[in-house]
């Protein structure tokens, strides 16, 4: 009988701390690691040969729109094939909680966008869902402010009152105790509008372990009073604050983002644990809700959308200043490209940007935008190139700052053109700005992905290899790894990446999925507080 379920023999072991790559052999037994050293190959029930190869852990991806599309598939392809072995979900929308006309609208958008019905209002009927068909990655979920705050005051803006700021905050300990990790919110520009409900709610989350994790505003013209509401957060509820995707909008800004840098690097000077994540990437994407000003991303879509006919209302969006700042901060009509139509006469339209559509219709880029959303019945996903490659590179090498992809689990049968980041972030990172542009070291780079993920997250006995860890691993060959998704063609799987263990199963054996399964819930550490 052998002594080890699977030994992987010979690589380039990185341990995802930073240090140097050394060689070494890694047992896995009973889902973790069991040893590491010099290990007799024929130990293993079954043996990986990693002559050449590197070792590292298992890659955690910061920020990611996984939820349904674990529902969907729960082979993950798309992530397990990068090396990804867990999705950090929540942040705009979160799986939880879900009732009155939040819910309806997130049941009716995700009917019609993934086919999903939504059978759960809490992250525990989530969590039972999800595992329910397996998933092949492991999975975690932040719970969003402004979510909560929709379930208890509705979707006007105004103040809570402080009964309802009472409720708000019993939801927020709900989700804690049901396994969210932290507060994770995405914010208007300028926003949040009322700050100190904010606060209220950090303070909470700080009670049972969590961070606070932002989607800053604009992240351009209004970058610098969205971070400081950010730091307020880390300063008044003593939290760990971390901010996804840090970037600069708007081609007008570009450089500027080293003046936001500093004023993270001046919060940490101060004492406070400020940190943030990246996707490698110049464009972004989001639905064009966005594009829009604030009273009518915060109104139901049900109700917002019928009215993109009505000409009163587009005079009102045109005359309203925020939608002009808006369409710049992503790029203006050259830089906005729709990702996916579901309308079949729309079809032709995907991976256009709204002035080539509008140039095709003979409107201006305004009206053919709203005609478009009119006419799709929904805010259309969109894709926006609207960053410089030397700001991507700057936010990169500061070591506070992690990998996210803000992408999903997806398949090649997934609809529209996705941006490339759900097929390519991490690869990406290894073989662009590691390999080819040498912007970061293997290891820097590794860590990134891996313990710091861990660290900021304060996850136990994941994010390194050290023996009695989970055996979530990824072996890759460091001189080919890389992605091939492009925003033209983004359904494509990366390259180099040969194995990928999750809880010492394989996932990907030769490069290929094996069907397995055996990902997990990831709990906050609330979950283990409340004793559920």
């Amino acid at each position: 009988m052998a002594l080890y379920d699977i030994v992987i023999h010979g690589g380039r072991l990185i341990d995802g701390t930073g240090n140097p790559w050394f060689y070494g052999d890694v047992a896995v037994k009973d889902g973790k690691i069991a040893a590491i050293g010099k290990i007799n190959p024929a130990s293993g029930g079954r043996t990986i040969p990693a002559k050449g190869l590197v070792v590292a852990p298992g890659f955690i991806d910061m920020h990611t729109h996984s939820d349904q599309p674990l529902v969907a598939d729960g082979n993950a392809e798309s992530k397990v094939r990068q090396g990804v072995t867990l999705d950090i979900i929540g942040e705009s929308q979160t799986v939880a909680p879900l009732a009155g006309p939040v819910l309806e609208e997130y049941r009716a958008e995700h009917r019609r966008r993934n086919g999903i019905e939504t059978d759960w209002n809490t992250f525990t009927g989530y969590f039972e869902r999800v595992m329910k068909g397996g998933i092949s990655i492991n999975v975690a979920s932040g719970v969003s402010p402004q979510q909560v705050k929709q379930v208890v005051v509705g979707f006007e803006e105004r103040p809570a009152t402080r009964a309802e700021r009472q409720q708000m905050n019993r939801l927020i300990a709900q989700a804690m105790e049901e396994g969210a990790l932290g507060l994770t919110a995405a914010w208007h520009a300028k926003g949040p509008e009322n700050p100190d409900e904010v606060v209220e709610m950090a303070q909470v989350v700080k009670r049972y372990g969590g961070y606070y994790g932002v989607h800053l505003g604009s992240e351009g013209f209004d970058i610098f009073e969205e971070l400081e509401k950010a730091i307020r957060v880390a300063v008044e509820a003593d939290i760990p604050v971390h901010i996804y995707h840090l970037k600069m909008r708007a081609k007008s800004n570009w450089g500027r983002v080293r003046e936001v840098i500093e004023q993270i690097e001046e919060a940490r000077r101060k004492g406070l644990e400020i940190t943030a994540n990246q996707y490698p990437y110049t464009a972004m994407q989001h639905p064009w809700r966005r594009l829009f000003p604030r009273w009518v991303q915060n109104a139901p879509a049900s109700e917002t959308i019928p009215q993109f006919k009505n000409p009163a209302f587009r005079a009102r969006v045109i005359g309203d200043p925020e939608f002009k700042q808006y369409v710049n901060e992503h790029g203006g009509w050259e830089g906005v490209v729709a990702a996916r139509f579901d309308r079949p006469a729309l079809k032709p339209f995907e991976g256009k940007t709204i002035a080539e559509i509008a140039k095709t219709r003979g409107q201006d880029p305004a009206s053919a935008c709203f005609g478009l959303i009119y006419e799709e019945g929904a805010f259309v996903p969109g894709v926006h190139h609207t960053m410089s490659e030397e700001d991507v590179r700057a936010v990169m090498r500061m070591p506070w700052v992690s990998v996210g992809s803000d992408g999903g689990a997806l398949n090649l049968n997934y609809p529209g053109k996705p941006h490339p980041r759900s097929f390519g972030t991490n690869p990406r990172v290894l073989g662009k700005y590691v390999r080819e542009e040498r912007v970061l070291t293997l290891e820097d780079g590794v860590r990134k992905m891996t313990s710091l993920p861990a660290q900021l997250l304060g996850l136990k006995e994941r994010g390194l290899l050290r023996e009695g860890y989970w055996a979530d691993i990824v072996v890759f060959d460091p001189d080919t790894v890389s992605d091939t998704a492009t925003y033209e063609n983004p359904k494509q799987y990366p390259k180099g990446i040969d194995y990928v263990l999750v809880n010492g199963a394989l996932v990907i054996d030769g490069g290929g999925h094996t069907g397995a399964r055996p990902g997990r819930v990831i709990y906050g550490p609330g979950k283990v507080r409340s004793g559920t």
